[in-house]
Parts: C-alpha cells; structure tokens; sequence
C-alpha cells in the first residue's frame, strides 16, 4: 500500500472525530461557563449608584459562579461609553455591562445616532433595583421646601445651578424647571457621588441624584432632602414628601439599573447568567442592603426587563417631545 493511500485511510477515519470535537467545542466551553474571571464594566465613577448595585451584586455573583466577578469603571458621556464599549466585545459571557436608565431607555429615547441599543446590541439579563430620585440641597441653604428653593433660585438665577451625570437626572430637574419656571444651568459631574459632594460643598445649588450615594449622606445630615420624585414618600426617609406634596405632581421620574450582555452571546450563557443574576439579586442579605438604600430589588424575569425597557423608550420620547428638550452627545 502506497503513502498516499495510508494517508487517505487515515484522514477519512481521523477526519470524522476532529469535526466532532471541533463541532462540541463551542458546546462545552458552554457549559462549562465560567472557567475565568467575569468584568462587570460600569459606565460611571467609583461610589455612584452604579458603582454601588455593582458590588453588591457582583459579590454574591462571585460566590454563586465560583469565579471571581471583577468591576471596571469606565465613565464617560453619561455611562454611554462603556455601553458601546461593551456591546462590541465578544459574546462569551466574561464582560457585562451595568446598565442605568440614563444610558440605556433614555438615550435610545433622545439620541437618533446612538452606536447601541439596550435591546439590539445587548441582552437585557437582569434588572438589580428600581428607585425614584431624591432632590438635595447643601447645608447653607436656607430654603425649608421646594417652593422656597425655587424662588431663592429666582432671586439668585447667578447663582441657580445643579449637577448631573446623565440625562435621566437632567430630565427629572428639566421637568422641576418647566413646572416651577426655576433657573438652573446644568453642570456635568462623572457619579452621583460626586453629584452630591458638589452640593454638599456649596459648589452647586441643589441635585436630583439616585439614593445609594444620597440617602448616606441625608440621614447623616450633610444634606437635607427636601423631596423625592414620584407621588409617594420612600419609607427610608418618611419624613421628605414627594413631589406631589411639594406641588409639583407632574415631575415623576423612577429609574432603574440592571445587567446586559453583548448580542451575540449564546443562549446557553444567557439562561446560566439569567438564572445566577436573579438568584443573587433576590439573595436576602443582598436584598436588604439595597432595601437600606431606598432601592426597590429587582430579579424578576429577563423577558418582563426587555418588556419593560421597550416601554421606557417610548415613555421617554414622549416626555423630551413634551418638554422640548436637546440634548448634545
């Protein structure tokens, strides 16, 4: 028998098995998921809400894969660098996003040239927490409710600022503004965090800024609240009213943070992350601790985010609409 005929034997018995085996590589790297650390890339600094959900839930995510889960901050453009950035890398599973509001509904709302989509490019996984707004002035401000602050500010329009790091805290002081003819020019901050230091510092006037960082900082009398977005009061501050009871029912703004994973990820990864992301969200110990930060838990079914985001879209394209507002990428 010649080389070349040994050489074809072989390949037709060998070349069987080797597509096989290439065949169900992709299968068990699948079900082996995870064998390396998992990045949970946040689009905003250290210490904001964001920042926040994502240690908390990222720790118990940990514990649950058996992998350590590592966060990134990659802030920039109100968190829509880091969401573009994600969306563009590999669908394995290794790198999420930490979504908000701000980033995801909302600028797939206001900007027409946004480079993702939190339904298209990404798979909405799990939603951590939902949570209204709280509005904060700084220590030497007088003013004993909004009404007051509203007309310091109108007799101080030099004076009359506010931070923000997106626009979902731009639209909630935006509707304050329409309703209340306050002025008040927005000043770009990289967290929340840093939102409510500014105010605490006298460096802006007042901020409407998520609880993880803000109610920390109310309970210990740094800043005083002197409203919370919505038509009901937080339970972790009974005593700041909503907006409604302030005068201002129609500034109603709840946002939310959760979790996605590029397009292309495959199902398999998907269910396995759906599965651990709503087993530590819903984890009691974590649970509380989000309870204590004026954060309602999220983990409920991934379809009912992706339903809910949609709805949001819309939602707030009609409010930007109402309210004419522009908004610069």
């Amino acid at each position: 028998m010649s080389n070349f005929s040994r050489r074809a034997i072989w390949f037709a018995l060998v070349a069987p098995i080797a597509a096989t085996i290439w065949a169900t590589a992709p299968v068990r790297a699948q079900s082996n998921y995870p064998t390396r650390p998992v990045r949970l890339v946040v689009g905003f600094a250290a210490g904001g809400g964001n920042d926040i959900f994502a240690r908390l839930v990222g720790a118990k995510l940990s514990e649950i894969l058996g992998q350590p889960v590592f966060i990134e901050n990659r802030p920039g453009a109100g968190g829509r660098l880091a969401a573009e950035y994600v969306s563009n890398q590999p669908g394995d599973g290794y790198t999420l996003l930490v979504g908000a509001s701000g980033q995801m509904s909302i600028a797939a709302a206001i900007y027409p040239d946004l480079k993702y989509h939190p339904t298209k490019t990404l798979i909405p996984l799990a939603m951590m927490g939902s949570f209204p707004l709280i509005m904060v002035i700084g220590p030497d401000n007088l003013s004993g409710n909004v009404k007051e602050l509203v007309e310091w500010a109108k007799q101080h329009p030099d004076k009359a600022n506010y931070p923000s790091t997106s626009p979902a805290f731009t639209i909630a002081m935006e509707q304050l503004k329409l309703k209340s003819g306050m002025p008040a020019v927005m000043i770009p901050y990289k967290s929340s965090n840093e939102m409510i230091l500014s105010v605490l510092d006298g460096q802006t006037m007042t901020a409407i800024a998520d609880p993880p960082p803000t109610v920390p900082q109310v309970k210990g009398g740094k800043v005083r609240a002197l409203a919370v977005t919505g038509a009901e009061r937080l339970a972790e501050l009974p005593d700041v009213p909503s907006m409604a009871e302030a005068g201002y029912p129609g500034v109603d703004v709840h946002l939310w943070s959760g979790i996605f994973a590029p397009a292309a990820t495959p199902a398999a990864i998907v269910a396995r992350l759906e599965k651990t992301l709503s087993e530590s969200i819903r984890d009691p110990g974590v649970s509380a601790k989000l309870r204590n930060i004026a954060v309602t838990p999220g983990g409920g079914p991934a379809a009912e985010f992706r339903r809910m985001i949609e709805a949001d879209i819309v939602k707030f394209r009609d409010i930007v609409k109402a309210a004419n507002l522009r908004f610069e990428e």
